[in-house]
């Protein structure tokens, strides 16, 4: 019989939220699965690892897989355990989610389900990030189990390119309402904070940051924004080498030698 691959289960949600138990459910068709994850919700805080404080790991009875444990940090802080400390090996497959909510376009710069499946493509490790379009802790991901499945395997077999991870966005949808699965990029978008400012009671003031989500590849069919809107899975490559190589020659061009020598060879 063939050794089944060992897959790490991670996320920003909480090892305890619904997302990740179904990640779980579906990893265990086709793998030996182990679970290391957030001990309480970490959304938002991007590729953040712990430095000025202590980690501490407990082994939990969420998922009832061998190896299961929650830690006192990040989604990467997660990862990074588990190579470092808890297996001591690399897993076959990282998969991060599925999270409640989208991490369409410019939101993988501050996803920590994305940031899960980036430091696994540091670490050269196959990884992939789902999130599902519905931020209700009551969503329904029977849809979003099938698809998770279906491009694990994928990857499984196929591998990925070097330094490179998916992200994968899936629409609010029955499965059979899913018109079928887009490899596309990602949107030129951002959000527009906006800061409500508000007064506890003493008087003092404190804020919640909200805002405005704005396309600026409106109509244009190859992003993901596009796909979701129109019924699509998306499915993203994305990358950590944040190197804006279209912006080399240009810079190099400025007048660097009225103040210091430029290096301009090329390696």
């Amino acid at each position: 019989m063939a050794k089944k691959p060992l897959i790490l289960v991670t996320n920003d949600d909480g090892i305890s939220s619904p997302g990740i138990s179904s990640l779980v459910e579906v990893m265990k068709e086709i793998g030996e699965v182990i679970v290391v994850a957030p001990d309480k919700p970490q959304s938002g805080v991007g590729h953040a690892i712990t430095i000025n404080s202590t980690l501490r790991i407990h082994k939990t009875k969420f998922h009832n897989v061998k190896i299961e444990y929650s830690v006192t940090g990040t989604p990467v802080d997660c990862v990074k355990m588990c190579i470092s400390e808890i297996l001591k090996v690399k897993p076959d497959l990282i998969v991060s989610g599925i999270n409640h909510g989208s991490n369409i376009s410019i939101n993988v710069i501050y996803s920590g389900t994305m940031s899960a499946a980036i430091e696994g493509a540091i670490e050269s490790i196959p990884s992939i990030g789902f999130s599902l379009m519905h931020d209700s802790i009551d969503a329904d991901f029977f849809a979003s189990k099938q698809i998770a499945k279906t491009i694990s395997k994928q990857v499984l077999q196929h591998g990925l390119p070097k330094d490179t991870c998916l992200n994968v966005n899936i629409p609010k949808l029955h499965l059979s309402e899913i018109k079928g699965i887009k490899i596309c990029r990602q949107a030129r978008a951002n959000w527009i904070e906006e800061f409500d400012k508000r007064k506890d009671p003493s008087g003092n003031p404190y804020y919640w940051l909200t805002g405005k989500f704005i396309n600026y590849d409106e109509g244009k069919t190859d992003t993901d924004v596009w796909a979701v809107k129109n019924n699509f899975v998306s499915v993203v490559p994305i990358q950590f080498d944040m190197t804006g190589y279209t912006a080399l020659s240009h810079i190099e061009k400025w007048k660097w030698e009225q103040e210091f020598p430029v290096d301009k060879k090329k390696k």
